[in-house]
């Protein structure tokens, strides 16, 4: 490992998921070498959300501005360069970004993850593990400077006004609540509206408060008004309504998340809010809430048996099923089941 004068610079620029699981790694370093210069190259949904992140120097590329945005990124780079370079992306433009930024180590995925000519752009890799999950991917990062990640802890920088403004959003009444969001940022993964207002019927019925949640765009509130059209019980609309600074606040305050695989799934699980997730085109395995995966409904074989003809385990790891209808295969009662597992581990 470089002494902790040597600056290190991390390069992920999404998605929120993704950037929620780098944190850990940053807590890893800063914990093995307290003082360390990080720097981190991220997008500006990723800097939205954690923006104020303790000992960590933000650059931000917008993804819009090309070569043009990526010249203008080196130019706010240190002029020293970095000790090391931790390539956490391997899409074409970030293979291409990395290129602008000046590291002697230049340290990428193994070559079973690589695409996009990733190799060309560095030169070490991470071990490579089979079976993991993407955290546990990103925490390999750390290995070839001679750390490990043994344990896995977040603090996303949520100020406090962000809990101000969460607490205000409903009283306190002793109910539990139940949250959903219901967007991912791919459409085939999202589950429908009429299956997510049956849900949360059984959950009011059960004494739950219904909270929605979710971002402004037209997709997220088309579904929400769908869900609110279909249930029979009042919910708290709050589609919309906050920011990516509030949003973990608001996470927070929730029992129980209802969502398919998304940026809130691994924001809430961050939180320690624990999540429903529901999973036919993803497998939870590789990128279902981190730390508990107990309420998460598994329909990722019976996808990969259907779609493609051949069970799970014969796919390669991190095969995305994203196809028409693949989110069909979660039924109603598998939710309500999974709900039912929560309720029954937490009574009393």
């Amino acid at each position: 490992m470089p002494p902790a004068s040597s600056p290190l610079c991390l390069l992920r620029l999404s998605a929120l998921g993704d950037v929620t699981h780098v944190v850990p790694l940053v807590r890893t370093l800063q914990q093995a070498r307290p003082g360390v210069e990080l720097h981190w190259v991220i997008d500006k949904a990723g800097h939205r959300l954690l923006e104020g992140l303790p000992g960590v120097a933000f650059h931000v590329y917008d993804k819009k501005s090309g070569l043009a945005g990526m010249r203008a990124l080196r130019r706010g780079l240190p002029a020293t360069g970095f000790a090391a370079l931790l390539q956490m992306q391997v899409a074409f433009r970030a293979n291409v970004l990395s290129a602008f930024i000046p590291a002697r180590r230049r340290i990428g995925y193994d070559r079973a993850r690589s695409k996009d000519l990733h190799g060309l752009f560095i030169n070490e890799r991470i071990p490579d593990r089979p079976g993991i999950h993407v955290l546990d991917a990103i925490g390999s990062f750390c290995e070839p400077l001679g750390l490990k990640q043994t344990a896995v802890s977040w603090d996303l920088a949520t100020p406090a006004d962000a809990h101000d403004w969460a607490r205000a959003q409903w009283d306190d009444d002793g109910r539990p609540v139940l949250m959903i969001s219901p967007c991912s940022s791919h459409v085939r993964r999202n589950w429908h509206a009429d299956r997510y207002a049956a849900l949360a019927d059984h959950a009011a019925a059960r004494g739950w408060r219904v909270v929605l949640c979710g971002g402004r765009s037209e997709l997220e509130r088309h579904t929400a008004d769908a869900i609110l059209a279909a249930m029979r019980a009042p919910a708290l609309d709050l589609v919309g309504r906050d920011t990516l600074k509030q949003l973990p606040a608001l996470l927070a305050r929730a029992r129980l998340l209802v969502t398919p695989d998304s940026g809130p799934m691994h924001i809430a699980n961050a939180v320690g809010t624990k999540v429903l997730g529901l999973h036919a085109a993803s497998n939870p395995a590789r990128s279902g809430p981190y730390s508990d995966r107990r309420y998460c409904v598994d329909r990722y074989d019976d996808a990969a048996r259907r779609f493609l003809r051949r069970p799970a385990a014969d796919l390669k790891w991190g095969t995305k099923i994203e196809f028409d209808g693949v989110m069909d295969l979660v039924t109603v009662d598998d939710a309500i089941a999974a709900f039912e597992r929560y309720v029954a581990d937490h009574a009393g």
